[in-house]
């Protein structure tokens, strides 16, 4: 997802009015590995929690970006690194979205890291360009299903949440769409406001401009609950298409080992963090929801998310080159 990088950097590089609750771990750097390029939305979020460390504890942290393979690259450096409390992941859901498309995955998205705490969450919608003549997700389903495979769906490419979102969907309602993958969101997104493709599941904060200007429709929401930058827009299951849900979600782990004491440590940082006004206010000018918990919160998710994406990727049989 795309976040503005001013303003969520100008509030990492904010003053922090909190006094330093925690000791420092030791002398020594800590590195925040994103497995995604600097400027993406993981990479602004893991800034924002690597300022929060720094301020509260006295100590250096840096953001070590490593883009690559839909975030696996990054994904297996902090695999491999020490279980000391010095290396910290971003962790997307899109690991465990990637993993069941890899064939030679070096990391176990659950059993290679110790979980630290949900960070935020990001709603998806399903968006139609202006010309579909569908508006709700049930007349969209008829419409795809009427002209086979006529309406096709962009995604930031294959694997992302916005793929395995409309496959899901696809397969919870026998919509008959073919997909357009793309290298990125941008390309997705200006090819369905210009009608170019049909449709696709956009981040609610993007697909909102857009559809307040008459550019694309939503349709629906593929998160549980309804969110408030769209409270008009109902969510999939209010529409009656159950077991369709899909969010993007951010959140902190550890290579496996980590003492529980520092996953603590680091977890009890990232709440007191998310308690702050002045940060939840800057998430949902992102449309984004704070989240943290516990890392048995986070363990939960992981362990529930993992076989349902697995379970997606079979039942609709896609690969790495479809």
């Amino acid at each position: 997802m795309s976040l503005s990088r001013r303003s969520l950097m100008g509030a990492a590089l904010a003053p922090f009015a909190a006094p330093a609750l925690h000791a420092r771990i030791s002398d020594r750097t800590i590195r925040v590995i994103v497995p995604f390029t600097a400027g993406s939305g993981p990479d602004l979020l893991a800034r924002l929690a690597a300022e929060e460390l720094r301020q509260r504890w006295n100590q250096t942290t840096v953001v070590d970006n490593r883009p690559g393979a839909s975030g696996n690259i990054g994904a297996l450096a902090a695999a491999r690194s020490a279980p000391d409390g010095h290396t910290l992941l971003l962790y997307v859901n899109t690991v465990l979205m990637t993993a069941s498309l890899s064939r030679d995955l070096q990391f176990d998205p659950i059993r290679s890291f110790e979980p630290i705490s949900l960070v935020a969450r990001g709603s998806l919608a399903l968006a139609v360009h202006s010309s579909v003549e569908a508006t709700d997700a049930r007349s969209f389903v008829a419409a795809s299903i009427a002209r086979p495979n006529d309406i096709r769906y962009a995604s930031p490419g294959r694997g992302t949440p916005h793929h395995l979102a409309m496959e899901l969907f696809k397969l919870r309602t026998g919509a008959r769409l073919d997909h357009v993958p793309y290298t990125g969101t941008a390309g997705a997104v200006n090819d369905v406001i210009g009608g170019h493709v049909q449709s696709m599941f956009i981040p609610i904060h993007v697909g909102l401009v857009h559809a307040q200007a008459g550019r694309i429709r939503l349709l629906g929401v593929g998160s549980a609950e309804r969110t408030t930058l769209a409270p008009n827009v109902p969510t999939l299951a209010e529409q009656g298409i159950r077991d369709a849900e899909v969010d993007l979600w951010y959140a902190l782990a550890a290579p496996a080992g980590t003492p529980q004491a520092l996953v603590q440590q680091f977890n009890g940082v990232i709440n007191e963090m998310l308690a702050e006004p002045r940060v939840l206010n800057l998430l949902r000018a992102q449309g984004l929801d704070a989240a943290g918990g516990t890392p048995a919160d986070l363990a939960a998710l992981i362990a529930a998310d993992a076989p349902r994406w697995a379970q997606v990727v079979a039942s609709a049989g896609i690969t790495a080159e479809n």
